[in-house]
C-alpha cells in the first residue's frame, strides 16, 4: 500500500490541475470501488470547484464549494494520470513510466481549463466518498488520528507521552495510527536506524532525550521520500504514471544480510517478522 510520500507526491502531482478547478465533467465507468461510491456521486461532483487539495495522512482530501469534501484513498493499486493541455504532469523524477490501461479507468475528472484526470485501479482497493466537509474531523476514518508526523504539531513531545509505560515495541507504536498519522513499514524501519533505536525495544524504557531525534529522524526520512517522489512499491505509481525511486536510498528496508551502513557500524541488516510485518534493522546499532 502506498505509504505517505506518495500520497504526498500524488497530491503535490494533482495540485496545479484539480485546485481552484471547476469540474464541469465527471465519468464514474462503474458503481463501487473498494466500497460503493456514494449516492449522486457524479452529479454532487459536477459542476463544483475544488477549492483546495489536502493530505491527512494517506487520504487526499478535495473541499468543494458545494460544502462537501472528496475524500479519496489509492488503496493498494489506485492510481491518477492527468492529460492537460500543455502536456503531462510530473511531480518529480521517476524510474520509469507505466503504460496505463483503459478497462481500470473507474472515475473521470474533466476541469474547464481541459485537463482529464483518471483514476484507475486494478485491484479497486482504493475508495472514494463525499463527506459534509464540517464533519470531516469527525469521521471514524479521522477521529483517531494522531498528529501529522510533517506537522508542526508532532516533535519529541508527542513520542514520550506516546510511549510513557507502553510495553510494545516503538515500531508498533509508530505504526498506530493514534500515536501519528500516515506513517507506515517502510518508513519506521528507514528512521528508527537512523535514530539508532531498536524497533523491539519496550517503547517505555526509551530515555526521552532520545525521543526528539527520532522525530526528527521520522521527518527528514518522509521529507526525502517526498521530494524523491516516494518509494517504488510493487504497484505504486504517481499521479502521472510514473514510478518513484526512493528505494534506492533504503538504509535498512529490504536490505536483508546486507552491511549496515552506519559509518563504523560493522553490523548486518536483519529481518525479523513483527505483528506479522517484516522489521528490517541493524542489531548492532539500534539499541
Amino acid at each position: 500500500m502506498p505509504e505517505l510520500p506518495e500520497v504526498e507526491t500524488v497530491r503535490r502531482g494533482l495540485e496545479p490541475v484539480l485546485a481552484g478547478a471547476r469540474l464541469v465533467r465527471v465519468r464514474a465507468n462503474r458503481p463501487d470501488l473498494r466500497f460503493p461510491l456514494p449516492e449522486g456521486f457524479v452529479q454532487r461532483l459536477s459542476g463544483a470547484r475544488i477549492l483546495r487539495l489536502d493530505r491527512r495522512a494517506k487520504y487526499l482530501l478535495a473541499p468543494l464549494d458545494r460544502g462537501d469534501t472528496l475524500v479519496m484513498h489509492l488503496g493498494m493499486t489506485g492510481r491518477f494520470e492527468i492529460a492537460a493541455p500543455e502536456g503531462t504532469v510530473r511531480p518529480g523524477d521517476f524510474a520509469r513510466v507505466v503504460t496505463p490501461d483503459d478497462k481500470h479507468a473507474h472515475v473521470v475528472f474533466e476541469t474547464e481549463s481541459g485537463a482529464v484526470v483518471t483514476y484507475a485501479d486494478p485491484r479497486r482497493f482504493g475508495f472514494m466518498d463525499l463527506i459534509p466537509t464540517e464533519a470531516v474531523a469527525a469521521h471514524p476514518w479521522f477521529a483517531a488520528m494522531g498528529p501529522e508526523p510533517l506537522g508542526p504539531d508532532f516533535d519529541g513531545a508527542t513520542l514520550v507521552a506516546a510511549f510513557k509505560g507502553r510495553k510494545q515495541g516503538p515500531k508498533t507504536l509508530l505504526l498506530d495510527q493514534k500515536t501519528v498519522a500516515g506513517l507506515g513499514n517502510i518508513y519506521v524501519c528507514e528512521a528508527l536506524h537512523r535514530a539508532g533505536i531498536s524497533p523491539f525495544k519496550p517503547a517505555g524504557t526509551i530515555a526521552a532525550r532520545r525521543l526528539e531525534p527520532l522525530a526528527a529522524a521520522i521527518k527528514a526520512v518522509l521529507a526525502e521520500a517526498v521530494e524523491a517522489g516516494g518509494s517504488t512499491l510493487k504497484d505504486f505509481a504517481a499521479a502521472d504514471g510514473a514510478l518513484g525511486y526512493f528505494q534506492h536510498r533504503f538504509r535498512v528496508y529490504d536490505r536483508e544480510g546486507e552491511p549496515c551502513p552506519t559509518p563504523g557500524c560493522g553490523g548486518t541488516i536483519a529481518r525479523q517478522v513483527q505483528a506479522g510485518r517484516s522489521t528490517f534493522s541493524c542489531p548492532v546499532c539500534q539499541r
